[in-house]
Order: C-alpha cells, then structure tokens, then sequence
C-alpha cells in the first residue's frame, strides 16, 4: 500500500494520517483536563490523586491545570505545523509529566489504585504514540 500521502514532502503529518488525528485527540484530552483543574479544582484533586487543599493550595492545582493546558496546545501547533518527529520528540520529553506525577502521589500515600493506574496510562499512551509517530512513516 502507497504511504506516501500520509505526510507532507517536508515530513509534516497529512489529516489524511491516522497519527494526525491521535495526537489532535491527545491534545484535546489534556486541554479538557487543564480546563477541569483551572475550572474545578477540587475535581481535579480527585482525579489526579490528592486531597483537595485549602486555600493556597488550589493554586497548585490550577498550575497543574495549565501545565496540562499548555501541553495541548504544544501538541495542536506542531501536529498542525512541524514534522511528525517533532511531535515524538515533545510527546517523549513529555513523559517526565506522568512519571512525577506518580513519584508525587506515591509519595503522598493517598491515592486509590485508579488514581495511579490513571497516571500510568497516560505515561503508557505517550509513549506508545511517540514511538508510533518517531517509526518510519508507516501508519497501523
């Protein structure tokens, strides 16, 4: 089967790429969750596996809100605007997010099984998308 279509002459991902469509997905994802912890910071406690603090404490959770947020919107510019290597490269660094955020929440010894599952998805589907993307242009 001819790949070729699948990205641009310069290396970019086409939308006519599944990958294209992932990483958008992705994006969306995490701007939905920056959204939840700037907009509902006690929902974000919940998720994210930490008592709700009080007071000064929401900032830290909004900051985590826009953390995610400004993932996003690294992962949107360069699906849409750089080379899909690009993408790999941010989506790998990115890994370092979910893995503090597991040392974090161990460390804390509050979290629920869910909440460290949770984190170790999101660690799992970064790489896995980042090492699909880094491939040799083949799409599954």
């Amino acid at each position: 089967m001819d790949r070729r279509h699948l990205t641009t002459g310069d290396g970019r991902l086409a939308p006519s790429d599944l990958r294209f469509w992932v990483v958008l997905t992705l994006a969306l994802v995490f701007l939905a969750l920056g959204g939840l912890f700037l907009a509902a910071p006690s929902l974000g406690a919940l998720i994210y596996g930490v008592p709700e603090p009080a007071g000064l404490g929401r900032t830290y959770l909004r900051a985590i809100g826009a953390r995610d947020a400004a993932l996003a919107l690294y992962l949107a510019g360069l699906a849409l605007l750089s080379t899909r290597r690009a993408v790999a490269l941010v989506l790998a660094a990115s890994l370092v997010i979910p893995a503090c955020d597991l040392v974090l929440i161990l460390s804390a010894g509050t979290a629920a099984w869910w909440q460290v599952a949770l984190h170790g998805a999101s660690a799992g589907v970064l790489a896995l998308v980042a090492l699909w993307l880094a491939g040799r242009g083949h799409a599954a």
